[in-house]
């Protein structure tokens, strides 16, 4: 699962014009969830087209299949490796195998179940691919409503997940680029090591750097935050908090420690780095008031983004 540049720069790109960013996420897990529903949908029609003249069980034995990843069994069953792993403590292929199993014949009982009381429900889903065309009962197209279901569950909490993360070093370093500080006086650590430049995996600590002081800097793209966001920068020990949204309550909370922070949706937004960088006594240059933000954008991410050859 991955964030791809071009949505890394679009989300940057309306975090420094004051405009919400989640749009961008959205569209990534719907382009994502229907890419796995097609797939889904032919690998259905597949399996059913083979198994013509088995019971229910084809689709268990197709998708619940143990020569298949631990992720797509779970997921096929109705779960996902992540609540397998906080049931058991445990993601092994052969922990998730089992709890698998045992979740779909759970599912299936109560689908039948289901099924047997409501006798006026009918419902039949046609799948046509390449001329091929298998219908599904009620109880095999449930089955297959809820995958999806859980699917789309998976896709929407890991993107949202991944796309603070994945754009916390290339937003500050923009920030930085935008007045002109210089590399010398910012840095990118994680665990005391350098991170490469095209590496937006990781969870990293970005550092302000003046003199021998080095601030350390967090990004949190929350909405309108409780006391307790700003509670979890002061724990971390950071100076300054550069965060899409903040409630009087964390501004007040972070001024009282002496915390700097940029809210970027805000009257000014990403202008106030530049008291940040003032108070902080770090070099930088004055951003011209009328200044063609989305080219120079462009210049930062060719220097930020490297194209791989």
């Amino acid at each position: 699962m991955t964030i791809t540049e071009q949505v890394v720069k679009n989300i940057i790109k309306k975090l420094l014009k004051g405009e919400d960013y989640r749009i961008e996420v959205v569209t990534l897990i719907n382009a994502e969830f229907l890419q796995f529903a097609i797939d889904f949908f032919k690998k259905i029609v597949d399996a059913k087209f083979k198994n013509t003249n088995i019971t229910i069980d084809w689709y268990k034995n197709e998708f619940l299949n143990p020569k298949l990843p631990a992720r797509d069994i779970a997921i096929n069953s109705g779960l996902n490796k992540k609540t397998i792993h906080n049931m058991f403590n445990s993601s092994k292929k052969e922990i998730v195998i089992d709890a698998s199993n045992e979740h779909y014949n759970t599912l299936y009982e109560a689908i039948k179940n289901l099924v047997d009381t409501e006798h006026d429900l009918d419902i039949t889903l046609t799948i046509k691919f390449k001329g091929v065309s298998v219908d599904l009962n009620v109880s095999e197209s449930l089955i297959i409503i809820n995958t999806l279901a859980v699917k789309r569950a998976e896709l929407r909490g890991g993107l949202w997940s991944t796309a603070g993360k994945r754009v916390e070093k290339p937003l500050m370093q923009t920030l930085c680029e935008l007045y002109g500080v210089s590399n010398k006086n910012y840095s990118l650590k994680i665990k005391g090591k350098i991170i490469e430049e095209n590496d937006f995996k990781r969870e990293i600590d970005f550092y302000l750097i003046e003199g021998k002081k080095q601030h350390k800097c967090e990004v949190k793209l929350m909405g309108r935050g409780n006391p307790e966001s700003a509670d979890a920068v002061i724990a971390r020990d950071s100076k300054v908090f550069v965060a899409d949204k903040l409630s009087d309550t964390n501004k007040k909370q972070l001024n009282s420690r002496k915390v700097e922070w940029v809210e970027l949706r805000s009257n000014g937004g990403f202008r106030r780095f530049e008291t940040v960088l003032n108070h902080l006594k770090i070099p930088h240059e004055k951003l011209p008031e009328n200044i063609d933000i989305e080219q120079k954008l462009e210049n930062i991410f060719s220097k930020i983004f490297i194209i791989k050859s």
